[in-house]
């Protein structure tokens, strides 16, 4: 497995593979590793013959300067378990590398509402964050496929949105949510909840599969579920930012007639602030 630090090592390698018929499979992450992140790695062995991991803690996503400083960083171990899963090339570039002016896209791109609404109401500029660090990475590895994880649902839709608007001639792959044994959604932010909270935790999840049961049921009265899904979080000891009801496609108020729907919601646990979702079919 290589480690490369510099856009001029990655380009190299990467032109040579092409060069040689490969096809490039990207997984960005912003490293402290999980399964729900090998889980990737996995699914990308199945989409291509190169594997490239990058591991960047991307500071544009992140509202407040303590919180970037607390974000846990684990590259060591994250290299171990990047080469169990037989990764060819792992890029971990610093922040001047990433953001030197010459690798800005220059395409403008037309506003998008999913910026500003779920998370993006409750962390102006995260995903501009994410799309400028996306699609500088997009730019710098030229991958013929890239793989995200549903479990960051209206991040993955953004990103499709904006291989779209930049014509790019990128697969994306995504990966269906990896959980622990209680329901608990992988994130490297539940390193921040004490004991009582992580048994807490799990009724995340739990309230959105009652959710989606009652949807599959035949119930259409998805305020009204927004709101006590809403009022049960709290009564078990989370502070939710929101639970929504949206079209799986568009992330758009739910129609009745809808045949996917998501069911997302995102909701603080001490220091902890956590998100989920799950996928269903109407019926």
């Amino acid at each position: 497995m290589q480690t490369v630090a510099t856009v001029a090592d990655l380009r190299q390698q990467i032109s040579l593979w092409k060069s040689q018929g490969e096809r490039i499979v990207l997984v960005p992450t912003m490293g402290n590793l999980h399964e729900g992140h090998l889980a990737l790695v996995r699914h990308a062995a199945r989409c291509g013959s190169k594997i490239v991991c990058t591991i960047f803690v991307n500071s544009l996503q992140f509202d407040r300067q303590e919180d970037l400083a607390a974000y846990p960083r684990t590259p060591r171990e994250d290299l171990d378990a990047l080469r169990c899963e037989n990764t060819d090339l792992v890029f971990m570039p610093e922040h001047a590398e990433v953001y030197a002016e010459q690798h800005r896209v220059q395409k403008s791109l037309p506003v998008n509402p999913l910026y500003r609404q779920l998370c993006g109401e409750f962390r102006p500029g995260f995903f501009d964050g994410v799309a400028e660090v996306v699609s500088r990475l997009f730019h710098m590895a030229d991958p013929d496929v890239a793989v995200f994880g549903e479990k960051d649902y209206q991040q993955l839709l953004i990103i499709k949105q904006l291989v779209r608007d930049l014509g790019l001639a990128i697969e994306i792959e995504q990966v269906p949510t990896q959980r622990e044994h209680d329901g608990l959604a992988f994130s490297s932010r539940n390193a921040y909840l004490d004991p009582q909270e992580r048994a807490i935790a799990p009724q995340l999840y739990a309230e959105l599969v009652r959710v989606g049961e009652r949807i599959k049921s035949g119930l259409r009265t998805f305020s009204q579920m927004e709101s006590q899904a809403t009022e049960r979080l709290q009564r078990a000891g989370f502070r939710p930012d929101y639970v929504a009801i949206r079209d799986a496609e568009t992330l758009e108020n739910a129609a009745y007639e809808a045949d996917y729907i998501v069911i997302l919601a995102a909701a603080w646990l001490g220091k902890a602030r956590l998100i989920d979702n799950i996928l269903v079919r109407s019926g």
